[in-house]
């Protein structure tokens, strides 16, 4: 497999916008100087220049000269005037001052990630080589990881440069163990690189530890101190003499300004600098962007889609803790961040909470037992800890009983299986391998050793094995023939394997160390492997199609054919879940190493190349935070078209030449949006733009800028709307209600008359025959209670198929897409103790005596649901036994008015969104809000009925107790006088009539509210529960 390099426009574009920031300098090829070649005495101990240089025959001149890079002959006026000339052509914010930390200008270029950005920059190498003849560059990368990638890179794309530029660069990696490279380097002509990376240097730089017997690193030592074995030179001095380029690779991760790695950067004395990064830290001369909208809607990048799930029917008996993090703030003591699972109405969710010490989770969770004694005492964040008063302790990111974390992983594994078959089965006839990528925490969870050290399958090694057989076999007949074939030819066993560490002494793979302050590892030897096999795993000759590695080798993994990413293990930061779905973004390629990209595709890029990632958690919460930390990363865009936006721009014509906007032709272009409706009066582009321009049917430019109408255009749609992002943070977790106030029809005597009559309160009596309850409820509950077992929803959703700005701020640019429910059958036995008969109790008003009469006589394999779910049980039960207590009471009930009345305010203390309000005609306020279709169409009937005067939607809050629950009539109704028999009335509307579609709870309530209607309001009051408006008209007219 060799991978196939084009040129493509906007990788050159990139390019370009460097280069010509240095228009004006002079070529200067070989510039020489007198090299410091060390002492007479100590040549015996260095290699020869040729020796110490892997690469092609060298360019040298005489022993002693060194060639450095010729000094910048343009002005800083000058590169600020070229820098503002680059920013101009690309529509970039111009720069007021040249930013020079490092060298005589320091230039930043935004490219997300997967797009190219080290082709790029090799790219750049070689033109300013060309073009200026400056041949002496640093790359610097803030890890490991980036550094061998980066290595590979120049590897791989050496004969690319060689078909364009006739020449390889000579690069090597810094060591200082073989500082001869460093001889190699200056004496060298050509285009030469030396890469390094942050760990190597920045404490070795560091010139307050390299004093001899101060202590500090040994490689501080060598590169600040005259070595022997080094002809008595200082190596940073011999580094420095060549006025090397530096190239930042991820300079926000090499510390902020002042910080010791940027003292130590200075060090090389660098000509000047350029910063390669998808997310910048600190901005510099920004002369080129292409940030993840533009990248995507480019086609550059992967479509992401992803699976997300959350459990449901907890059981709430394993005292499940997560601590995601310590919150600290200036104002308030340290706080924690902890998931614990809640009661709620509809069973038992997990729920991320800030709390504090002395907050105790039995009451945050609504009373669940397995809590009880869990009251934090303290909260040390410097340990990253936190203590309750039982002496339960947990770190930062630990798990406690976490009953089902073996099945959801499993569940994990098995989704990212269907996923890779489903994909891999279209791209296979496209000559595509498919490789998908787990992440995990532990080696041993994957691979472990017997007692002889033979390697043998950990859980999630033996998971994968069994669901791959099954998914395989389940689509046996399904798969097409050729496909199956591929797939039989080779076995489970060579399916999958481990990128891991590797202990030196006993040859194990082992959990890789973390460098630190992060989660990142710093371990050679597994890049070495990763980056080695990586051209090898995107051939069909290659069994591998699915990897395990740790988290913390993420870095490595940019292989372009990864199609599925799965993290299993606990839900990450939101930074790295962005870094994770980055190992998978870029374009893949076939058997022929062609770049499955537009050049190849068109338009179908993105049916093609789509990234699933499987997540360990819900599809709204990944989703939600991966758009946040896209939002946070995009480049800073123009808020509204003005005519001081459009002046000055540089677009091209229709020819290819470039054209700057002048007054005229800005106000021309501003008039022509106004004209259109395409912006509002403060500039922000209209939706009424935005839908003509996606259906094609945007209104002709005026006749002198049709040339040029493309670039015109794309200024219009870099525009971002304020008003979208601060729509969405201001009304963020709030529900948009309409002001709902009562209308002049509530005043109305008719009305008043209807209210004077049913706004009392009531209160009841009740008798029934318990030991007929007893039997009915034993026989109610073996006949239906069934008890939940634990289920997992998978979510599938995936990126809209062309994305703006607006849609990224306000969490629309991913589509929601299906769902479906598993169960796992599985019985978790509760360590948590119940007062089971208190609670039922409670919940249905019975002694004690009687709830337990009811247990004792339920059938054993049905009480046995309470062993592996005891919450629900709880919940099903006394919903059960209130269904027979209520088919009990409508007989023997007996209501009678007490004092007390309603207030009118009633009315207006529901909230509800807009989406649920119907604006009513002859309601008694504006908006009627609605539950479901069947009450929006009898509002709708209401209104259009001319047989009705004036209605109400009665408020929750107007409530007829029962035994059963309180229970509130949905409509006061008021007819005209004369068109009907019965003037007032009071209708309940459920959809259905039949008896067997509602719930008995619900039956008892209505037949207790009907006799209090006929007791006390039968002269002048009709209740009855209807289906529709016609069911109401036949029960009223005369």
């Amino acid at each position: 497999m060799k991978f196939h390099f084009t040129v493509q426009p906007y990788q050159t574009d990139a390019v370009e916008a460097v280069v010509r920031v240095f228009e004006g300098q002079p070529y200067a090829a070989r510039t020489t100087y007198l090299r410091d070649v060390g002492t007479g005495a100590a040549q015996g101990n260095l290699l020869s220049v040729q020796e110490s240089y892997m690469n092609a025959p060298l360019l040298t001149a005489e022993a002693d000269d060194g060639f450095q890079n010729e000094e910048l002959a343009l002005t800083k006026a000058q590169l600020l005037a070229n820098i503002r000339s680059v920013q101009s052509a690309r529509n970039l914010h111009l720069s007021d001052t040249l930013s020079a930390p490092l060298g005589a200008c320091a230039l930043d270029v935004e490219m997300e990630t997967g797009t190219g950005k080290t082709y790029v920059y090799i790219k750049t190498m070689f033109e300013l080589n060309r073009r200026y003849g400056w041949s002496k560059f640093i790359v610097v990368v803030p890890s490991i990881a980036i550094r061998e990638g980066v290595k590979k890179s120049f590897e791989m794309t050496a004969e690319h440069f060689m078909e364009h530029y006739g020449k390889k660069a000579r690069f090597f990696v810094y060591s200082s163990a073989n500082l001869n490279q460093l001889d190699a380097f200056s004496a060298d002509a050509g285009l030469s690189v030396m890469i390094i990376n942050t760990q190597a240097f920045a404490a070795s730089l560091n010139e307050e530890k390299s004093i001899e017997g101060r202590g500090g690193n040994k490689e501080a030592r060598i590169i600040y101190s005259k070595r022997d074995a080094f002809g008595s030179r200082r190596p940073i001095d011999v580094i420095a003499a060549n006025r090397p380029i530096l190239i930042l690779d991820e300079p926000q991760k090499m510390g902020k300004k002042g910080s010791v790695t940027q003292k130590a950067l200075a060090q090389f004395a660098p000509l000047f600098t350029l910063n390669y990064s998808a997310t910048h830290a600190e901005r510099h001369n920004l002369v080129y962007v292409l940030d993840a909208v533009d990248a995507y809607n480019a086609r550059l990048v992967k479509k992401i889609e992803v699976k997300g799930f959350e459990v449901k029917n907890l059981p709430g008996t394993g005292h499940y803790l997560y601590l995601a993090e310590i919150v600290l703030s200036p104002k308030v003591p340290p706080r924690a961040r902890i998931e614990f699972e809640v009661a709620q109405k509809g069973g038992v969710r997990r729920t991320l909470r800030i709390v504090s010490k002395g907050d105790n989770l039995c009451h945050l969770s609504g009373g669940m037992a397995q809590y009880e004694g869990y009251v934090l005492e303290h909260i040390d964040a410097a340990a990253g800890t936190v203590l309750f008063l039982n002496g339960t302790t947990l770190h930062t990111g630990d798990v406690q009983g976490d009953v089902s974390e073996a099945d959801l992983r499993r569940v994990q594994i098995r989704e990212t299986i269907v996923s890779h078959f489903e994909k891999e089965q279209r791209l296979f006839a496209r000559g595509i391998k498919t490789l998908s990528l787990f992440f995990i925490d532990e080696v041993a969870k994957y691979r472990q050793y017997d007692a002889d050290g033979n390697a043998v399958l950990g859980e999630y090694g033996r998971i994968f094995e069994e669901e791959y057989r099954a998914v395989m076999n389940e689509n046996r007949d399904i798969f097409d023939p050729a496909y199956m074939k591929y797939l039989d030819d080779v076995p489970v066993e060579k399916v999958h394997t481990g990128y891991f560490s590797i202990d030196k002494k006993t040859g194990r793979a082992v959990d890789s160390s973390l460098r630190r302050g992060s989660d990142l590892s710093d371990d050679i030897s597994a890049y070495d492997l990763i980056l080695k096999d990586k051209e090898r795993l995107l051939s069909f000759d290659e069994p591998t199609r699915v990897i395990f590695s740790h988290s913390a080798l993420r870095e490595g993994w940019d292989n372009p054919n990864v199609f599925q990413i799965c993290t299993l293990k606990h839900a990450a930061s939101v930074t790295a879940k962005r870094q994770e779905v980055g190992r998978g973004l870029r374009l893949a390629v076939d058997q022929t190493g062609q770049r499955m990209d537009r050049m190849v595709l068109g338009d179908a890029v993105h049916e093609v190349n789509v990234l699933t990632v499987i997540a360990s958690e819900s599809y709204a919460g990944f989703v939600g935070d991966l758009q946040k930390q896209m939002e946070a990363e995009l480049y800073d865009r123009p808020k509204a078209a003005t005519e001081a936006y459009f002046k000055g721009k540089t677009v091209q014509s229709a020819d290819g030449t470039a054209v700057q906007l002048d007054e005229k032709a800005a106000r021309a272009i501003y008039f022509y949006l106004g004209m259109n409706g395409y912006v509002d009066i403060e500039g922000h582009v209209t939706e009424d733009y935005r839908t003509a321009l996606a259906a094609g049917t945007l209104a002709p430019l005026p006749e002198a800028l049709m040339p040029m109408a493309e670039g015109v255009h794309r200024l219009v749609q870099v525009i971002y709307d304020e008003r979208v992002l601060r729509t969405m943070i201001s009304d963020a977790g709030a529900t948009k209600t309409p002001e709902n106030k009562l209308n002049e029809r509530f005043y109305r005597k008719e009305f008043q008359e209807l209210w004077k009559r049913i706004n009392h309160k009531y209160a009841y009596t009740v008798s029934f025959d318990t030991r007929q309850l007893v039997r009915a409820a034993i026989d109610h509950i073996n006949a239906e209670l069934r008890v939940s077992r634990l289920q997992y929803t998978i979510t599938y959703g995936s990126q809209q198929t062309d994305l703006d700005v607006g849609m990224v701020a306000d969490g629309t640019s991913f589509a929601y897409g299906k769902s479906r429910t598993s169960t796992l059958k599985r019985a978790q036995g509760s360590a948590v103790t119940y007062d089971l008969i208190g609670r039922i109790a409670a919940g249905t008003t019975l002694t004690r005596r009687t709830v337990a009469e009811i247990l004792q006589g339920i059938k054993a394999e049905v009480f046995a649901g309470y062993r592996y779910n005891p919450e629900e049980f709880i919940r099903t039960v006394t919903r059960l036994i209130l269904e027979q207590k209520a088919t009990r009471i409508v007989d023997h009930i007996e209501y009678n008015t007490i004092e007390g009345s309603y207030d009118a305010s009633i009315f207006a203390t529901e909230k509800r969104p807009y989406s649920e309000a119907y604006e009513a005609e002859k309601a008694i306020q504006n908006y009627v809000f609605t539950d479901g279709n069947v009450e929006r169409r009898f509002a709708q009937d209401l209104d259009g009925g001319n047989e009705v005067l004036i209605y109400a939607k009665l408020p929750r809050g107007f409530a007829i107790p029962t035994p059963v629950g309180s229970y509130a009539p949905d409509w006061a109704i008021v007819f005209r006088e004369g068109k009907v028999r019965h003037i007032y009335f009071v209708a309940e509307t459920k959809g259905t009539l039949s008896s067997l579609q509602l719930r008995p709870i619900e039956e008892a309530k209505i037949a207790c509210a009907k006799k209090l209607f006929e007791k006390l309001h039968s002269d002048c009051v009709i209740y009855e529960h209807v289906n529709d408006f016609q069911m109401l008209l036949n029960r009223v007219m005369r």
